[in-house]
């Protein structure tokens, strides 16, 4: 964390309403008087805007500021939350009055002297918002639809959107510890919709991450609308997917949105300390195939999912799940962590100051293995290769998730040969470990468009994979 940063924060979120350090430390000790485990205090101010275009035409347009700050106690595994949207003195020791309820009964502690932490610098302290003019960002969303226009004469609706956001975050803890973050984003998505053989398809792309709308060059506008188009002219001449159980080759970057959801989730802390977890109790045994290594790394430069402090203002970090197979450990908050006498891993996400930290996960990624994915496609007798994803759901508990495609093709005698719609794959998050059977050379993080929902909060995350064989998956097809 640069002393620019910290001071904008304290500045923003301190200075602006006519607090002092001094005075959280009041807070702290109004908290204290009875024995809590943790505490913590987490200042936010938030500007966001949203642009839509359709037909060629601006259809909305959004801009919104939120500010406040969330007070939290921890006794135990119980956790008491109050949240104001109004940062002054008072109504932070109204919340701070309303945490006590939860503590244990005890002694008097001493209120925290604050000293300000190093944090990373993943990427600049910047204002998305700033780095181009309100007609300028219209330009952009309106020279990406000639583009998608441009390539195929049957694209006949184009969407698009351009959304920023300008976040600056203060953290203070009962241990002393004081952080703060700056953290950018931006994101820009586009759907085409294309008619042709008396059917009508759609396709999207798109990206971002954590700097400015300058990202979003030529070239990347002539990507997004490529692979845009390139999919919903696919899927026009796909045939139905057929069904049953079959081998099945992911393809890489996006689709690791089926790791995210099928393993990681049931890699988090909480589930894992309350026993709801597929992969509860079994660090250190096998839990997938040799060769699957698994990460998750919050501190990838510019990523969407990464951050320089987690929301607890932890240092983010690279954290090994499954290495080579066997279980390493799971993604921890500071509650999480010390219920389960481990070390926290960086990890604290909430939507805003008036959401709860949990354990959730940045960019989590499977690593790259020794095989071109040229030869796990020749490798394959009769399958599925799935290039991209849509939606999915999972369940903790049991692992089982559904899947379906939106970029799908048949394998046939070891080539990639006809298009398929329809398709869904089904199956177990654990068994699906044990059956990775090749791994390929090419692995690759998403474009930056990934959001995560868990307890009703959404984070950014980003997701990563090489191309896969998974031997044996259910697939579900409409043939």
């Amino acid at each position: 964390m640069s002393e620019d940063t910290l001071k904008i924060a304290e500045h923003t979120l301190l200075d602006a309403h006519g607090l002092k350090a001094a005075q959280l430390q009041q807070v702290f000790g109004n908290m204290l008087t009875h024995k809590v485990d943790y505490a913590d205090l987490y200042f936010q101010y938030s500007r966001a805007e949203s642009w839509a275009l359709e037909e060629g035409i601006v259809k909305s347009g959004s801009f919104n500021i939120d500010q406040g700050v969330g007070v939290r106690a921890v006794s135990g595994d119980k956790t008491a939350f109050a949240y104001s949207d109004d940062i002054t003195l008072a109504a932070l020791q109204e919340a701070a009055v309303a945490t006590r309820a939860i503590a244990r009964q005890g002694g008097n502690q001493t209120a925290p002297i604050l000293h300000r932490s190093k944090a990373h610098e993943l990427y600049l302290p910047q204002d998305p918002i700033a780095t181009l003019r309100a007609d300028d960002k219209v330009a952009l969303l309106e020279r990406l639809e000639r583009i998608a226009r441009a390539l195929d004469p049957r694209v006949t609706q184009v969407m698009a959107n351009l959304a920023g956001e300008y976040d600056v975050v203060l953290v203070a803890r009962n241990d002393g510890l004081m952080s703060a973050d700056i953290r950018p984003l931006v994101r820009l998505s586009l759907q085409v919709i294309v008619e042709g053989n008396g059917k009508r398809e759609q396709g999207s792309a798109g990206g971002g991450g954590r700097f400015g709308y300058d990202y979003f060059s030529e070239e990347i506008l002539q990507r997004y609308a490529k692979e845009a188009v390139h999919q919903a002219v696919t899927n026009l001449d796909a045939r139905p997917a057929p069904a049953g159980n079959m081998t099945v080759v992911l393809g890489n970057g996006w689709p690791g949105i089926l790791l995210h959801e099928a393993v990681g989730h049931g890699l988090e802390g909480d589930f894992n300390r309350k026993g709801s977890s597929a992969f509860s109790g079994r660090v250190g045994k096998r839990v997938a195939a040799k060769g699957v290594t698994v990460v998750d790394d919050g501190t990838i430069k510019d990523r969407r999912g990464s951050l320089n402090i987690d929301d607890e203002g932890n240092l983010t970090q690279r954290t090994v799940l499954i290495e080579d197979g066997i279980l390493r450990g799971y993604l921890q908050d500071s509650m999480n962590a010390r219920l389960m006498g481990v070390p926290v891993t960086g990890n604290a996400r909430r939507e805003s100051f008036a959401h709860l930290p949990i354990p959730r996960m940045t960019n989590t990624m499977m690593l790259n293995g020794d095989t071109s994915p040229e030869e796990i496609i020749a490798s394959v007798k009769h399958g599925l290769y799935a290039a991209n994803f849509g939606g999915g759901q999972v369940d903790i508990t049991s692992g089982k998730f559904v899947f379906s495609t939106t970029e799908a093709y048949m394998i046939e005698d070891g080539k990639v040969t006809y298009p398929v719609k329809g398709a869904t794959l089904i199956g177990n998050g654990p068994d699906a470990l044990t059956r990775i059977s090749m791994i390929g050379n090419d692995m690759a993080l998403d474009s930056g468009v990934g959001t995560c929902g868990k307890e009703g909060q959404s984070v950014p995350v980003g997701v990563g994979q090489p191309t896969v064989r998974i031997d044996g998956l259910t697939v579900g097809g409409t043939a």
